[in-house]
């Protein structure tokens, strides 16, 4: 590519970092001072090209008018993002960190929704900005002149945060939250409305870099979700909390994917290389360089070893004669389900879904709960598994049976691998690796035609004759329920105490002689493969496989499951996934607006049962049984 081409996409790379930078200044705010990990940020910047839409149309189509409706549309987000901290987000600041996830992942849902309702399915384009609308020549190329004010909004947006948080009270109490809050809070600060205020900021700050969007592509439903990977890694990059770190990565991103751009496809020693197609994936591997060589990001500060990482937990204990019972009864119930076809022709194949996502949040549980470590891309060992089982019967033409026996081990070997660097980090850090990984792997998937169908998956793939009709689901149920006995045995087992001594702390386990690393390294292989198990299940249940079994979606639903289930309880995550099923299932026959119902009631059991459904009843059943034996 000539020169001039080169020129031309670094400056394009200037124009998208300051957008990039808007969205993530406003999540590192957020987090930095309430350490909420805030997945409904995406959606406050579709929200913020929504309004903008609106109020630019309602002020008229002045140079004026244009740029008062972009303000104003940031600063009605912004009065939301102050009105859900006080309505929703103020009431669980106390409850564990990923219980806040899930209440901000049910707001995706809920917002989403809510712009469905107000603007319609239908993308909308906004008008050019008055006086910007065209073009200058550069190096013999045209550059849109509007992205020129862009490549100018992003420094002066961070000169102003700069000087708000160095130069004023406020600022000065919002970098002390950063580093203590506790210590804040003794001195005698209102948190409550220092929490808000920056919610409210880093909203607006989110509304804002949505808005600027408004002339250069149009408002969509799907925005939220595509923002929000990039936001997130611009911010564990450049440092929880930093601004400039925030500003620099996102910098280093955006350039990355023009230079891609501008490399177009190069020929190395007769091998073609698509450089524009790592545009999907280039920061998801910058990201993980960068946390492999600096775990706390390039302008982050290296987090003092934890002494206790983990909550105190009271140790696991072999269930009770009637939580035996109830599972022999459940356990009938599902047996019987296919005979019962002909009341519940569909109960069946519901109840196959449930065994499938049960074994995957059962896969999931096992590194979060007893092996301590969260993972955001937990979906990449179900889709290896997938794929591997398809491909294995369909373009190896092995049998079903030596597919679903290889296909597992194909995703422990993906475990093993990524383990080794997840392993090495802690907290959101280690959690945002796996997220790399994963959208490494879907990329793969997504792009690699010839091998794995790309976009259109690997279709025909249906069970042999012998298990043909109803003994599939019937040979499901077994896999699963020796799957879950399997995990359960482990987890009481030498190794299984080992796994929680490491979680509860790593530092007197290792005092001990337990190879905490060691440990966690095989957790996270076990974890894969079991996952991987229920991606082979799957594929032969549904018939076919797509690059959608690894997205960034289906690890957030294996979190919610097993959090509605509940961290602390071993039968949690079937819970979890039973419930998670049905509730989809209902409001999705119901309404095309099934996700907000679905995030409502998502809201109500965070708020309700803030430690899961089953670790309430757990909770009831125990504080029950006290008094009797007392008495």
């Amino acid at each position: 590519m000539a020169l001039s081409g080169l020129w031309v996409q670094f400056l394009n790379g200037l124009a998208e970092a300051s957008s990039l930078f808007l969205v993530a200044a406003g999540l590192s705010l957020i987090f930095g001072v309430t350490r909420i990990v805030n997945f409904a940020h995406g959606s406050l910047y579709m929200l913020g090209i929504y309004m903008a839409y609106s109020t630019v149309q309602f002020m008229g189509g002045s140079a004026l008018g244009f740029w008062a409706g972009l303000i104003v549309a940031a600063l009605l987000v912004g009065a939301l993002g102050a009105l859900l901290e006080i309505v929703l987000l103020r009431r669980i600041y106390k409850a564990p960190e990923l219980f806040q996830l899930l209440a901000t992942f049910a707001l995706v849902l809920v917002i989403n929704d809510g712009a469905l309702a107000v603007w319609g399915p239908e993308d909308l384009l906004g008008p050019l900005a008055p006086g910007l609308s065209g073009s200058i020549s550069i190096a013999g190329r045209f550059f849109p002149v509007y992205d020129l004010v862009l490549i100018v909004i992003g420094p002066v947006v961070l000169g102003l945060l700069w000087l708000l948080l160095t130069r004023t009270r406020w600022g000065v109490l919002v970098r002390a939250a950063t580093h203590d809050r506790q210590m804040l809070g003794a001195l005698g600060v209102n948190q409550a409305w220092l929490f808000t205020g920056v919610f409210a900021l880093g909203a607006f700050l989110a509304g804002l870099g949505g808005a600027v969007q408004l002339p250069r592509q149009p408002a969509n439903l799907l925005l939220d979700l595509s923002v929000i990977g990039d936001a997130f890694v611009i911010v564990v990059v450049g440092g929880m909390g930093s601004i400039p770190g925030a500003y620099v990565a996102a910098l280093i991103v955006a350039e990355l994917k023009a230079l891609c751009i501008a490399l177009g496809t190069v020929t190395f020693f007769g091998v073609d290389f698509a450089f524009p197609k790592l545009t999907l994936v280039v920061e998801f591997i910058f990201m993980a360089v960068v946390l492999v060589f600096r775990p706390w990001g390039l302008f982050g500060r290296a987090q003092a070893v934890s002494r206790n990482s983990a909550p105190i937990e009271a140790p696991l204990r072999a269930g009770s004669g009637a939580f035996q019972i109830m599972v022999l009864v459940v356990l009938g119930v599902m047996a019987a389900l296919p005979l019962m076809s002909d009341w519940f022709p569909y109960a069946p194949v519901l109840a196959l879904d449930i065994l499938v996502l049960s074994l995957f949040a059962l896969s999931l549980h096992f590194m979060m709960g007893p092996g301590g470590m969260n993972s955001f891309g937990h979906a990449a060992y179900f889709g290896l598994g997938a794929y591997a089982a398809a491909l294995l019967f369909k373009a190896a033409a092995l049998s079903m049976g030596w597919s679903l026996v290889l296909a597992p081990a194909v995703a422990g070997l993906g475990a093993l691998v990524f383990g080794w660097f997840c392993v090495r980090l802690s907290g959101v850090y280690l959690a945002m690796l796996t997220l790399a990984f994963a959208q490494i792997v879907w990329s793969i998937v997504y792009q690699w035609d010839s091998f794995t169908g790309g976009s259109n998956g690997v279709v025909g793939i249906w069970p042999a004759e012998w298990l043909s009709g109803d003994r599939y689901y019937y040979f499901a149920l077994f896999v699963v329920v020796a799957a879950a006995f399997l995990l359960r045995r482990i987890l009481f087992s030498p190794f299984g105490y080992a796994m929680r001594a490491s979680r509860d702390s790593a530092l007197r386990a290792e005092a001990i002689g337990i190879p905490v690393k060691r440990v966690q390294w095989l957790t996270f292989i076990l974890a894969g493969t079991f996952a991987g198990l229920s991606g082979a299940l799957f594929v032969f249940s549904k018939g076919s496989v797509s690059p959608e079994v690894i997205a960034v979606n289906k690890s957030v639903d294996g979190l919610v499951m097993v959090l509605l289930g509940g961290l602390q309880t071993l039968v949690g995550p079937v819970v979890g996934a039973a419930v998670f099923t049905l509730l989809q299932d209902f409001f999705l026959g119901i309404t095309q607006y099934w996700r907000a119902l679905f995030g409502g009631v998502i809201l109500l059991l965070v708020l309700a049962f803030p430690q899961g459904i089953a670790g309430f009843f757990k909770r009831w059943a125990h504080r029950r049984v006290a008094p009797e034996a007392s008495s």
